[in-house]
């Protein structure tokens, strides 16, 4: 088998609803290693889930393109596979011509398998350029060049010069001085600046400073000259709390030599201080979708507190049943089987605003909100209301197991149509929850809590809890969300009751 058939590359699939790019959290194998056909070879985080992506071939690991932490675009390279490695090595020439004791390659095999060309042909780490290891650096997506790379001609040199490249590095030749010229806007305005810039690391060529454009506005406002600081920020960036600190006299000097002097208020605080945390993966889709549904429905929140002894009660014996002994019972079974009933009553609550009209689903995926190490998450149990009590315990169960492992699927979470947040494990006794993106209701689940409650005209310890109706009120009005509500604390109040009524 020939090298240009033999070596595969594995590009970054789409795993589902879209998504354009996914992280690379862990490699399951390493360069070298032998692997089998759909043997998971990494792990990789979307905006939705982490997934275990499976090997397409089988055969030996190649190369692996992106360490671990990268984010990676859907569709590029990002290992390649050796697919016959009992063959012998890749056929593949070193040099700019073919060897004359071996045959010419045909077009083909120029176009899948590029040569490395002469070395002073190009610099090493430019496209078509040897790269570490003896690779040619390839533009990924692009493949390798098939002719020198060129640079692109510096400002201010002249057109034959930047087009001709000398053949091997040359030693850079003395330049003269020149009188100083006039610095652009975004350059450090004095040679004393420029060279305090370059000497701490976060200058660039030519005194150019690193500072986003309302960075600079503030330091022209407050008179602060950017070349004279050092930058706190990503890649030594000028931050405005850079430009404040030298405002206020506490920011470093233009001289590398002069120390500041110490702090004496809270606002002079570095980033020593601090931790910044990048906003990707399920957080960043969870921002996104909580942003959205914030500023386009309009919610509104009720609520209930229920005396939920009964219930409590309820369980207790459903739990001493021989058939429920080793099913995990909790009180997140009744509130979401109390749920369900309720939608048969006021199919409406189970619905998406569609612009001009209203889509009214006859299904109910049960959305329950999990907090995993990603972030938040909402799985949904598909068609939730024909499960039987025990069924939907089942389905409890597995949906909270495989959010804690990290392992939800995106289909999982794709579909839901009505939501619970649990937030009493937290030892909250409710909240005002944002709706998911094309819902119209989500239940806040409270504390069970052991309160004095009128019970029977006697002051009595009962077992309390509270509920949180947020609805998108296009849709749901204060009539219907409040019955809704009603009927779900009326089944919490004495569950066998509501049972027997309304089934």
């Amino acid at each position: 088998m020939s090298g240009v058939s033999r070596i595969k590359e594995f590009n970054l699939p789409d795993l589902g609803e879209g998504l354009t790019e996914g992280e690379i959290l862990a490699w399951l194998v390493k360069e070298g290693d032998t692997i089998e056909l759909n043997q998971p070879i990494v792990e990789v985080e979307t905006a939705k889930a982490a997934v275990e992506i499976p090997a397409k071939w089988a055969g030996q690991v190649r190369s692996i393109f992106h360490p671990e932490g990268s984010t990676v675009e859907v569709g590029t390279p990002i290992i390649a596979i050796d697919t016959d490695p009992g063959a012998g090595p890749v056929e593949a020439s070193t040099t700019g011509a073919p060897s004359a004791d071996l045959p010419t390659p045909s077009a083909a095999s120029l176009a899948a398998v590029e040569i490395a060309p002469e070395e002073g042909m190009v610099e090493p780490g430019l496209i078509g350029g040897v790269a570490p290891g003896g690779r040619t650096a390839v533009l990924v997506g692009y493949g390798p060049r098939n002719a020198p790379a060129k640079r692109r001609p510096r400002k201010g040199a002249s057109p034959g010069r930047a087009a001709t490249a000398p053949a091997a590095p040359v030693p850079p030749a003395p330049v003269a001085a020149a009188p100083p010229t006039p610095a652009a806007p975004v350059a450090t305005s004095t040679p004393a600046a420029s060279a305090a810039a370059t000497a701490n690391g976060h200058g660039r060529p030519g005194g150019l400073v690193l500072a986003k454009p309302p960075v600079r506005k503030l330091a022209k406002d407050l008179g602060v000259d950017l070349g004279s600081l050092t930058g706190s920020g990503p890649l030594g960036s000028i931050t405005r709390e850079d430009v404040q600190r030298a405002a206020s006299g506490t920011a470093t000097a233009a001289e590398p030599s002069t120390v500041a002097a110490p702090a004496t208020s809270a606002a002079a605080f570095g980033a020593d201080r601090e931790r910044r945390i990048p906003v990707k993966g399920v957080r960043r889709l969870t921002a996104e979708n909580m942003s959205r549904s914030a500023f386009t429905a309009p919610h509104v929140t009720e609520f209930l507190t229920v005396d939920v002894t009964r219930a409590m009660k309820a369980l207790d014996r459903l739990r001493g049943r021989r058939e429920w002994r080793d099913v995990r019972v909790s009180p997140l079974l009744l509130v979401a089987k109390a749920v369900l009933l309720a939608v048969r009553r006021h199919p409406m609550v189970n619905s998406t605003w569609a612009g001009d009209e209203i889509v009214v689903k006859e299904y109910v995926n049960l959305g329950i909100a999990a907090a995993t190490e990603r972030g938040l998450i909402v799985p949904n149990i598909k068609d939730a209301g024909r499960l039987t009590l025990r069924e939907l315990a089942d389905a409890l169960t597995d949906l909270v197991q495989t959010a804690k492992a990290g392992r939800t699927s995106p289909a999982d979470m794709s579909g839901g149509t009505l939501t619970i947040t649990n937030v009493g494990v937290f030892g909250v006794d409710t909240g005002t929850p944002i709706l998911p993106p094309g819902e119209s209701a989500i239940l806040a689940f409270g504390a069970v809590r052991e309160l004095p409650w009128v019970h029977k005209g006697k002051v009595r310890p009962r077992q309390v809890t509270t509920l949180g109706l947020s609805f998108d009120h296009r849709i749901i009005d204060g009539e219907l969300g409040s019955k809704f509500l009603r009927d779900i604390g009326d089944f919490l109040a004495d569950p066998e009751a509501a049972l027997l009524a309304w089934t």
